[in-house]
């Protein structure tokens, strides 16, 4: 029995190797590395160009800085004609009349007024009522008013004051109103008080006179 499965078994694996051939799928050679991989001969050369030696810087002459010079002297004179301010004495201000109401103006500052009928962005005004006139040292009182004073202003803006709310109310009546209201006004810029330097003035001097 054991003799005839021994037999079979020869017979299975002989057929088997002379029917199949078993192969490795990957082949390994065993050449040395510089076989396999040849060194090859690279040279590496520069592509850039020699860099050039730096030149020293030419030295100014002073042929060539008077021009700046002079056109530095013409910016200075052209920035300080552009910058001088017109010349108003010390402490110069005025009290004009717009509108009913009485205003203190000052050169330069700007003004809200109420609203000036037929006025637009950019006008030139005049306001003559003028009612008062002083700097740090003299004073020109107006009866009423300055003769020939004139302050000269333009207009800036048109617009609107805050909104005022108003309500009204009738007891056992049911009545109730909510009304909102923006008075129109008109801010202007003063740029001169003209006109003042004919007109009789009152001093310090004066005053202390009088009061002794």
């Amino acid at each position: 029995m054991a003799s005839a499965t021994a037999s079979t078994l020869s017979t299975l694996c002989s057929s088997f190797t002379t029917h199949c051939s078993i192969k490795p799928h990957f082949s390994i050679s065993h050449q040395p590395f510089s076989s396999r991989f040849p060194s090859r001969n690279l040279s590496f050369q520069s592509t850039f160009s020699q860099r050039l030696p730096l030149l020293p810087a030419p030295k100014s002459t002073e042929s060539s800085v008077a021009p700046v010079d002079s056109d530095s002297q013409v910016s200075e004179s052209e920035s300080s004609q552009i910058v001088q301010s017109p010349s108003w004495e010390k402490g110069l201000f005025a009290v004009v009349m717009i509108g009913g109401r009485q205003y203190i103006v000052h050169p330069g500052r700007w003004l809200v007024v109420q609203r000036l009928k037929g006025a637009n962005v950019n006008d030139k005004i005049a306001l003559h009522k003028v009612l008062l006139v002083g700097t740090d040292t003299s004073c020109y009182i107006g009866k009423p008013v300055v003769t020939n004073a004139v302050v000269y202003a333009t207009v800036e803006e048109q617009g609107l004051d805050n909104k005022v709310i108003v309500f009204k109310y009738k007891r056992k009546k049911k009545y109730r109103r909510t009304i909102g209201h923006r008075q129109p006004n008109t801010r202007i810029r003063i740029n001169s008080i003209m006109g003042y330097e004919d007109y009789p003035k009152v001093t310090m001097d004066d005053i202390n006179l009088e009061s002794s």
